[in-house]
């Protein structure tokens, strides 16, 4: 499957976990991600879906498309405190669009997937700038960083409701898998990701990629 096909396929997953009543039920507890509840949670995983028919419905953008290793690397989230000010920012964005609820959310998810179909496979292959950062990536590039959170969160919000992570299209799993393998050598090291992967007693106590 293409990237575009596999982000179709897991935002619908995602959808259909954040539908689920125990998430519902969880909304204003604590989730397993510090500092930030359940509903903010939600919300941030929602995001992932909700932004995405405003960003490639843009114009495409002149400027050229930078790679995904240097998109990481310009982040100001990935590796920093967790009170960092971006952090801090993203968890208050969370909160706020937690705030109407979750049918309210539920609503806006189930809009936003009926229109993306059209635009996800439809969108020319020009340049996506990202309106958060103000870089560009390709359209299968900026749809890969949206998998990443897709499937990264959903994971984390089945944790904080003690429910079984969904399963993804296994095409999309590897996407994430390796792109997050090249951010982990890039950070780490190629010895330390090896040895992580082969060798549990020289394995190194993280090979964390973001």
């Amino acid at each position: 499957m293409s990237v575009r096909d596999d982000y179709l396929a897991t935002a619908a997953v995602a959808a259909a976990f954040l539908a689920e009543p125990v998430v519902a039920g969880r909304w204003a507890e604590p989730s397993a991600l510090a500092k930030l509840s359940t509903g903010g949670l939600a919300a941030h995983l929602s995001r992932q879906i909700v932004l995405v028919p405003g960003i490639l419905g843009a114009e495409p953008s002149a400027d050229p498309p930078i790679d995904l290793v240097e998109h990481y690397n310009r982040v100001k989230w990935r590796g920093a405190d967790l009170d960092e000010e971006t952090n801090a920012g993203i968890r208050d964005t969370g909160e706020l669009a937690a705030a109407p609820g979750p049918e309210a959310i539920a609503a806006e998810v189930a809009g936003a997937l009926s229109v993306l179909p059209d635009l996800v496979l439809g969108r020319p292959d020009g340049g996506v700038r990202v309106p958060w950062t103000g870089w560009t990536l390709t359209v299968d590039g900026f749809l890969t960083t949206r998998l990443l959170e897709l499937i990264v969160h959903t994971d984390d919000l089945a944790v904080s409701v003690g429910a079984a992570t969904p399963e993804f299209p296994s095409s999309a799993v590897q996407t994430v898998v390796d792109l997050l393998s090249r951010l982990a050598v890039q950070r780490h090291g190629a010895v330390s990701v090896l040895r992580a992967l082969s060798r549990a007693e020289r394995a190194p106590a993280t090979i964390a990629a973001i």
